[in-house]
């Protein structure tokens, strides 16, 4: 287990920005101080060299330019949906930005985490090698309370488990939702649709017309949804077009009820398989949600090595609070006491 630092770019307010390669004896993945972002997760190929399984700009200028999807990067301080773009606490209404149908926040508004630099320094542990990111959400930004400070590890085993630990304090009760918005694709480019998924998932969180949930589950049983059974992704899709966009229930969550498991038992929420390469990630978590996203809108974005995206080229996988939780009182808690500490963890095992 190694992790390796070097120059990535310089933003221009001349801040230099390093990217971290993070390497056991089979695989290897890539983070970067800027926006906290996993950039690449590099497995072997048949011709002896590493396809990358995640989509998303090459150099630090895409990832500068990018026009908002979040590729690989932290997302909060409320990951999803927030309905009406705004919360209340003990009276006080905090206005958020309205940058989704200006009528919702999503991922946080119009100014995100994946378009800042964090701060970064290596560790090793027991979960393995990597990298721990830092940085001071100030009391305001993006229209929340509170200062928090949030921590994120990305670290790397020889069981080529990929583990993210999420941390967050606060001086201020405040709701606090992050995820990681990786865009899969176990094949390294082209449709996920002939990827294979399955998802101990027994529900999904009905939306309305603008994908805030109206706080009703719906059976994921014998319809466009159920993925109990191991299924292509593109075989019921046309069904739910333009694609899935939804938010699961995780095995965490049980009889109307988050049970969040210990690190050490988390739950299994997803298996994702590319028959083509044999190639299969799992993913694992202590969270009560999932969402789904087969990138449904990433068409025409050039990417990678030169390639244009199309619709359904990858899986986001999200593991994640319930979206609209600060405005749901019965889906479970998201806020954050002074005192409180916000924990998350969510693996990404691969099998090769």
């Amino acid at each position: 287990m190694k992790v390796e630092k070097k120059y990535f770019g310089t933003l221009g307010d001349s801040t230099e920005c390093s990217l971290y390669k993070i390497s056991n004896d089979r695989m290897f993945v890539c983070v970067t101080d800027y926006g906290c972002t996993l950039t690449g997760i590099f497995l072997p190929n048949k011709l002896g060299g590493y396809d990358d399984m995640i989509l998303g700009p090459q150099t630090l200028e895409g990832f500068v330019s990018s026009p908002g999807f979040s590729f690989g990067s932290i997302v909060g301080r409320f990951a999803n949906r927030i309905g009406g773009a705004s919360y209340t606490v003990d009276g006080t209404t905090y206005q958020l930005d309205k940058n989704d149908n200006a009528i919702n926040t999503l991922h946080g508004g119009y100014f995100r985490y994946d378009h800042v630099r964090w701060d970064a320094k290596i560790v090793e542990n027991a979960d393995g090698s990597g990298v721990e990111f830092t940085r001071r959400s100030a009391d305001g930004e993006q229209g929340f309370g509170g200062n928090v400070d949030l921590t994120v590890t990305y670290t790397l085993n020889d069981k080529n488990e990929l583990k993210l630990k999420y941390k967050a304090v606060t001086d201020k009760e405040t709701p606090v939702n992050l995820t990681n918005h990786a865009y899969f694709n176990l094949h390294g480019c082209g449709t996920v649709l002939d990827h294979q998924l399955q998802m101990d998932c027994d529900s999904y969180l009905e939306v309305d017309k603008n994908l805030i949930p109206d706080g009703k589950l719906i059976a994921a049983k014998d319809n466009a949804f159920d993925f109990h059974v191991m299924k292509a992704i593109g075989r019921d899709i046309e069904k739910v077009a333009p694609g899935y966009d939804h938010c699961y229930v995780t095995p965490c969550y049980k009889n109307g009820k988050w049970e969040k498991p210990s690190e050490d038992n988390l739950c299994k929420a997803a298996v994702l398989a590319d028959p083509a390469t044999g190639r299969v990630m799992e993913v694992y978590t202590d969270q009560p949600g999932m969402q789904v996203y087969t990138a449904n809108w990433i068409g025409g974005i050039v990417g990678k090595l030169g390639i244009e995206y199309k619709r359904h080229d990858a899986v986001c996988l999200e593991t994640q609070a319930f979206p609209d939780a600060p405005n749901k009182k019965d889906f479970p808690n998201c806020y954050i006491k002074p005192g409180e500490e916000y924990k998350a963890v969510t693996i990404y095992k691969f099998d090769f």
